[in-house]
This record gives C-alpha cells, structure tokens and sequence, in this order.
C-alpha cells in the first residue's frame, strides 16, 4: 500500500474578498503571509503561523507502516459483566428467535434486567430449557417461551395476542429471528430463494412492527431491529441476505420518523462477528476448525468476536437508557470496519 499523502489546501477566496474590501476603503492591505497563515488556521490572529514543508513539498507524509496495528493472535479476555438488576423492572419485552445466539443473548439479559420475556423459536426443547432455567432462578419476572415461525404472520399475531393476555402490555420489541444461507453469487440464487428470505428476514420484522405497535403506543415503548454489519458494508457471496438487512435498516430510519410523534422509538443493532451457534457450527465445517476461528477473531481490531451477553446488553441500553435516540443503527462489531484491508 502506498503511503498517505496529504496536501493542505489555503484558502484563497476569501482572502481575495477580504483584500479587496480593504482596498476599497482606502486602507493598507495587509502582508499575503499573513493573510495565508490566518486563512489555513482558520481564524484571525496575531500571529503568522508559516508551514514547516519547504516550497513544493507535500507539509504531511505517513510512513508505509502509518496506522497499522499487529492484533495479537490469541483472543483477548472479555471485560467483567456488569450487574444489570432492577435496569428495566416490571416491563415486558417480546425476543424472536431468542432460544439461542444473539435472542438468547437478548433474553437472558433482559431477563436479568428485570423484564418479563416473551420469546419464540422453533426448538421446543431449547425454548423451554431456557425458560426453566431462568424462572428457576428466583426473580419477581417471568421467562415465556412461544413455538413461532416468524415468516407465518398468523403465528405472530398469536405471538401479540399470548404476551398481552399474560402480561397486560408490551414496552419493548426486538425482531431477532432470521438466517443466514451459505455464500453463494447471484448466478445461483434463484428469485424464490430471496423472497424467501425477505419472507424470514424482513417481512417478519414488519408484521411484527405491526401488530405490537397498538401496544407499544400506549406505553411509548420502543422497537429494536436487529440488523447486520454486512447491510452497511456488503458481503462477498451474500447478495440476499445483505440486501435483507440494507432494507431492515431502511425501515428502521422510516418508521422511527412516522413513530416519534406517537412516542414510540425505533432503533437498530448491526453486529459483526459475534460468536453464536451458526458461526461455531461453519467454523466446525472447516478443515481447521482452530484457524477459522483465529481468523474470525482477527477481523476485529479488539481481537476477539463479540458474545451474545455484549449483544443484549447493547440492546437493554437501548431501551432502557437512550431515551432520545431513534432511528439510529447501533453498530457492535469490535471496530471490524476500521483501518485500511487488502481488497484485491
């Protein structure tokens, strides 16, 4: 990679406008010197601040190694989980997908937070093992566990009806649920197998929205969309599932516009690696299963993937505490996207 090189620009218009009003009122004009050095720093002083490069040089030149940061092999240690009771009592918060990865990250969270949970997924036994052990933890609040396909609106609205008849209301909603097919171009998607994926992937957040905002008005509750880093800055081999989460991010920022005057606020989360059953089960599919994993840690400039707790807790914030931020996409990826990376 080349180095960075960077010219600083003077700015020479607003000189010329200033000279000539001094020379229509039949004053000195001022030295050039000054009058350059005063426009580059950007107010009118005293003092005459010449630049260090000599004439023609470029003033900025990096190094080739400007920048760049050797992120140690081995993961770095997860910081201390904070204590989270009593941050959101007595609310009811509904999870899709919540039986495991970010969902279950979601659920346990909230749960700890003090919220009741409504969640659904399509593992019976996952979905209510997860209920069982956080009911049998002792806490005022209740975990639900719901059988749901979210890409079947009739089943959501279910969903709706089962969480207001046991609880009385519903303060915050997290659209969770949704896949990620393997990589593929899109010479080999067929048209059917995107709409399927909108179906999953961003219909169901719609419905949802929906069906849960009679509810969430009453309260001025608030939506959480999860979307993905890769709906910001693409995916190879990911054009479906990219283009899902660029129009769950869309919807977002539209909905949280129509919602503000009813009180209701609208946020998204975009996760980069983070480490969750699908990703430990491609890693798993690798001839080096190790590798893969040290690979995916090395993405991050942290070094490490984020956890489905770091998740959750980004999504009680939120909620529970950025009472004035709406339409804004969260994103928690360890700083994936920063720096210079080899392209081609």
């Amino acid at each position: 990679m080349r180095p960075l090189r960077c010219v600083a620009n003077r700015a020479v218009a607003p000189v010329r406008v200033v000279q000539r009003r001094w020379q229509s009122e039949g004053r000195d004009d001022p030295t050039p010197g000054a009058w350059h050095s005063r426009a580059r720093e950007g107010h009118y002083g005293n003092v005459s601040a010449p630049s260090l490069a000599k004439p023609g040089e470029e003033r900025i030149v990096l190094p080739e190694n400007y920048g760049w940061q050797d992120v140690p092999k081995e993961p770095r240690p997860l910081p201390p989980s904070p204590d989270l009771s009593d941050r959101y009592p007595g609310r009811v918060t509904i999870v899709t997908g919540g039986s495991r990865g970010i969902g279950e990250g979601c659920v346990r969270v909230f749960f700890a937070a003090g919220s009741h949970v409504v969640f659904c997924g399509l593992d019976v036994e996952e979905g209510e093992g997860l209920e069982k052990e956080l009911n049998a933890l002792g806490q005022e609040n209740r975990a639900l566990f719901v059988k749901a396909d979210v890409s079947r609106t009739e089943k959501l609205k279910q969903l709706v009806s089962t969480t207001v008849a046991e609880f009385g209301r519903i303060d915050c909603l997290i659209n969770n649920a949704g896949w990620h097919p393997p990589p593929k171009t899109i010479d080999d998607f067929s048209v059917e197998e995107l709409q399927d994926l909108f179906q999953l992937n961003f219909v169901s957040y719609f419905a949802l929205s929906k069906y849960c905002l009679p509810h969430l008005r009453k309260v001025k509750g608030n939506i959480i969309n999860m979307s993905s880093w890769v709906g910001i800055h693409g995916q190879a081999q990911a054009p479906t599932y990219a283009a899902t989460k660029g129009a769950t991010a869309a919807f977002t920022k539209a909905l949280a516009i129509d919602e503000a005057p009813n009180g209701v606020r609208v946020n998204a989360v975009s996760p980069g690696n983070i480490w969750t059953p699908l990703w430990e089960s491609w890693s798993n599919g690798e001839p080096d299963p190790a590798a893969a994993r040290e690979a995916g840690d090395r993405v991050q400039m942290m070094g490490r993937k984020g956890t489905i707790e770091e998740s959750g807790r980004l999504c009680l914030c939120i909620a529970a505490d950025l009472t004035f931020t709406t339409g804004v996409d969260h994103i928690i990826s360890g700083g994936a996207e920063l720096g210079y990376g080899v392209k081609a």
